[in-house]
């Protein structure tokens, strides 16, 4: 295929969205490399050749992704590769898995995925911008959507023209102010050819149901909803800007000593608005996924109980891979651990103790504890470093934790018990059930805590030999 400007250049159709496109690209430097999602239907079809025309075929890269839930999406790339050819612009495409039963539902899954693949493919490329082509009619259904799930402001705002991605490439939606009706007049009049996704007439997916069932009863009753609701996700989207800014100004004043901590005080300080405003804001700059409204209610119900209380080791609140936790008066994600060796002693967890003969090895695997013993070659000056010698005089005995072991102190002197050392350190309650490494009869390591260091004895005074440092490791950071 091969664009010809002259054939859309007298029609109000190629006016309008030439007109779209140049407002984008004035903002944009001269020579800036511009990706176009190009997944082949109509609405792809029509930025592709009109960035062709607008831009030039060189400063312009295709970007196909194959989601494989189709069987003719083995054929839509091979358009797609074609049609970019025949344009003489660059291509590439990226495949990626989408279970049908994902519990996000296969749409959300698949979007998810089609945006990770089009921002890895923008950082191969070099591009300064990824343009998209969702439309008014798309604006409109998903503000529809977000209505309809009962969506905060930050929903209501649908999608933006541009928004900026943290360490990413902005994205641009040139045609949202346009109806598909505009695009499809467009396409006709350029003799454009596109394929059509037998999903879309799907109604079992909530967009289809309002595409096809919902927006043509509108249209018949109201038919400036369109331009209604792209309003109504202005007036939101300038609404939450406002939020996000009260948020900031929250989130200064609530920081704590600990990285990406908030002080519990500060939080609770607020009122519910206020305090779930700035959870909600704080969860977007730790990159986390937006938490239902039923689950932050409940980690602010939990967060203040554990102010009245004084046990904010009790709160636990689970989302995205990660729990919010309480300890020492400072509020954090913590890395959600696995649900066997995330409690505390005395909950009943039996494990029996293990044992090794050291001949030198670097790893010890403790199925029990999920996660690894690593005697790793150091320097005689690390403070967790063992002669090897010690390694090797006494079989290596992994246990749990009994309660009244004690370890010394060499900072105060003194011999103290592990629940005063985790405490001095730090370190929360449930973080505690470790695996106690002991030569023999004589505890050596704790993690979190380090080497028994009064058991080395006079190993300083002997020759020169290696030294291994001893380091616990759960399966979360092995992998």
């Amino acid at each position: 295929m091969t664009a010809h400007p002259e054939s859309d250049s007298g029609s109000d159709a190629g006016r309008i969205v030439r007109d779209a496109l140049g407002v984008v690209l004035s903002a944009l430097p001269g020579d800036a490399r511009i990706a176009v999602a190009y997944s082949g239907g109509l609405d792809s079809s029509v930025l592709l050749d009109a960035a062709v025309r607008m831009v030039g075929a060189d400063r312009l890269v295709a970007f196909h992704v194959h989601h494989g839930l189709s069987p003719n999406a083995d054929a839509w790339l091979a358009h797609c590769d074609a049609t970019a050819r025949a344009y003489g612009v660059s291509f590439d495409a990226r495949r990626v898995d989408v279970a049908p039963d994902d519990a996000a539902g296969v749409e959300a899954a698949a979007r998810d995925a089609r945006y990770r693949a089009l921002d890895a493919m923008c950082a191969a490329h070099g591009v300064q911008a990824l343009w998209l082509a969702q439309h008014a009619d798309d604006q409109a259904e998903t503000v529809l959507l977000q209505l309809l799930r009962g969506a905060g402001l930050a929903g209501l705002a649908a999608m933006a023209p541009v928004r900026e991605v943290a360490g990413g490439v902005t994205r641009v939606r040139p045609l949202l102010g346009l109806l598909r009706a505009q695009l499809e007049r467009y396409a006709h009049a350029c003799d454009l050819r596109w394929i059509e996704d037998e999903s879309n007439a799907d109604t079992r997916y909530a967009r289809n149901a309002l595409r096809h069932d919902v927006m043509p009863a509108l249209s018949a009753h109201f038919p400036g909803f369109r331009e209604a609701l792209a309003r109504t996700a202005a007036h939101a989207a300038s609404a939450q800007g406002l939020l996000d800014e009260l948020a900031r100004g929250d989130l200064l004043a609530a920081r704590a000593s600990g990285a990406n901590a908030l002080s519990h005080a500060a939080v609770v300080a607020l009122d519910d608005a206020r305090a779930l405003n700035l959870l909600r804001y704080w969860m977007r700059t730790l990159g986390l996924p937006a938490a239902s409204t039923a689950r932050l209610a409940d980690a602010l119900r939990q967060l203040r109980e554990t102010a009245r209380e004084g046990e904010g080791h009790a709160l636990r609140v689970d989302h995205a891979g990660r729990a919010l936790r309480c300890y020492r008066g400072e509020v954090f994600w913590d890395a959600l651990v696995p649900a066997a060796v995330a409690q505390t002693p005395g909950e009943g967890v039996q494990r029996e103790p293990m044992q090794l003969i050291w001949r030198g090895e670097e790893i010890w695997r403790l199925p029990q504890w999920r996660g690894t013993y690593v005697f790793a070659v150091a320097d005689e000056s690390d403070p967790d470093a063992v002669p090897e010698s010690v390694l090797r005089r006494a079989p290596l005995v992994a246990r749990a934790r009994e309660g009244g072991e004690r370890l010394r102190d060499e900072a105060a002197n003194l011999s103290r018990t592990l629940k005063n050392l985790f405490q001095s350190r730090g370190v929360p309650a449930w973080e505690r059930d470790v695996p106690l490494l002991y030569s023999g009869e004589t505890l050596l390591f704790v993690p979190r805590i380090g080497v028994n260091r009064s058991v080395l004895g006079e190993h300083g005074m002997t020759p020169p030999q290696p030294w291994r440092r001893i380091e616990w490791r759960e399966d979360l950071q092995i992998a």
